[in-house]
C-alpha cells in the first residue's frame, strides 16, 4: 500500500474518532447532566427539586436514604440503591431532596443524572470522575429493561467496578417502578427457556441484587395524600380551608383515577394557577 494511501487511511480515522474530552469545570454547578456524541457534562444551574421536609409518607425510605447519603458525602462506604415502587410516589424527588439536604452539610457532593439510554457509555464517565475532585452521586430515573435489551450489562461496569473497581468516590442511585427492573412476564418467559431455566434469567435478575439498598414505595392513603397537599399549599403561602382543600383534593383524585404525590402536586399546580401564585419552592 502506498505512503499516500496510508496518509488517507490516517486523516479518516482521525475524522470519524471522538476528540478528546476537555476537562469539565466541576466547580460551576451542584449538578450535572452526562450526554454522548460527544461525551459532556452540562451544569445544571438550577435543580427541579423540593425540600425534603415536604415529602410525606416515605419516612422511612427518607431517613435511609440520607443516612446512606450522608455517610458517601462524608468520605465514608455507602452502597447504591434503588428506589422502586409505585408511580408518582416520589422516588426521583427523594434522591434530588437527599442530594441538596446532605450538600448543605458537606459541599462538594455532585448530581450527575445519565439517561437508560446511554449507560453504554457509563465506563467512559467512570474514567472520567475516577480522578475528578469531589464526590459524585450518578443518578439514573425511571430504569427498566425490557426484550433484548442489552444496557443492563453496561450497568454491572458501576454496580460491581469491573477491573478496576468502582471509583470510590462514585455511587449510583436509580428508580424504577419493577423491583427487578425487568417485566414479570420477561422473568417467567425466560425462566421457562433453555436447558437450564434457573440460569436463563438469573444474569438479569441478579442485576438488582447487586444494588446495596433496596427502598420500596407503596401507594398513599386518603390522609397521606391530603397531608402532601396542605404541605404544598403551606410552603407555597396557597390560601384554602382545610374543608374546601379536602373537598377540592377527593375530586380531583377521583377524575385522575389515582391518588400520588404526582396527583397532589398537579392539583397544586391548578390551586396556585387559580390563586395567582407563582411556584418556587427551594
Amino acid at each position: 500500500m502506498s505512503k499516500a494511501a496510508l496518509k488517507r487511511i490516517a486523516a479518516a480515522l482521525e475524522r470519524i474518532s471522538p476528540p478528546p474530552l476537555d476537562a469539565p469545570d466541576l466547580g460551576s454547578a451542584d449538578a450535572f447532566v452526562w450526554h454522548t456524541s460527544p461525551d459532556r457534562l452540562t451544569p445544571v444551574a438550577r435543580v427541579n427539586r423540593v425540600p425534603i421536609e415536604l415529602l410525606v409518607g416515605v419516612d422511612r425510605s427518607r431517613d435511609t436514604l440520607l443516612a446512606n447519603t450522608r455517610q458517601f458525602g462524608q468520605g465514608f462506604p455507602a452502597n447504591n440503591v434503588l428506589l422502586w415502587g409505585a408511580r408518582g410516589m416520589g422516588k426521583s424527588s427523594l434522591v434530588k431532596a437527599a442530594h441538596a439536604a446532605v450538600l448543605r452539610e458537606t459541599p462538594g457532593l455532585k448530581l450527575v443524572e445519565i439517561q437508560r439510554e446511554d449507560l453504554p457509555s457509563i465506563g467512559r464517565l467512570l474514567g472520567l470522575l475516577r480522578t475528578a475532585p469531589g464526590r459524585f452521586i450518578l443518578f439514573c430515573d425511571d430504569l427498566s429493561f425490557d426484550h433484548d435489551d442489552s444496557h443492563y450489562k453496561s450497568l454491572k461496569a458501576i454496580l460491581d467496578g469491573g477491573v478496576e473497581g468502582r471509583p470510590d468516590n462514585v455511587i449510583f442511585y436509580a428508580t424504577s417502578n419493577r423491583r427487578h427492573l425487568m417485566p414479570r412476564d420477561m422473568i417467567e418467559n425466560e425462566r421457562n427457556a433453555g436447558i437450564n431455566p434457573s440460569e436463563a434469567t438469573e444474569e438479569k435478575v441478579s442485576l438488582s441484587d447487586r444494588f446495596g439498598l433496596w427502598l420500596g414505595f407503596h401507594p398513599c392513603n386518603q390522609d397521606q395524600f391530603l397531608a402532601m397537599i396542605r404541605g404544598y399549599c403551606d410552603a407555597l403561602g396557597l390560601s384554602i380551608d382545610d374543608a374546601t382543600l379536602r373537598a377540592e383534593a377527593i375530586e380531583w383524585q377521583q377524575t385522575r383515577g389515582s391518588r400520588s404525590g404526582r396527583v397532589a402536586w398537579q392539583y397544586v399546580t391548578d390551586l396556585a394557577g387559580r390563586q395567582g401564585v407563582p411556584i418556587r419552592l427551594d
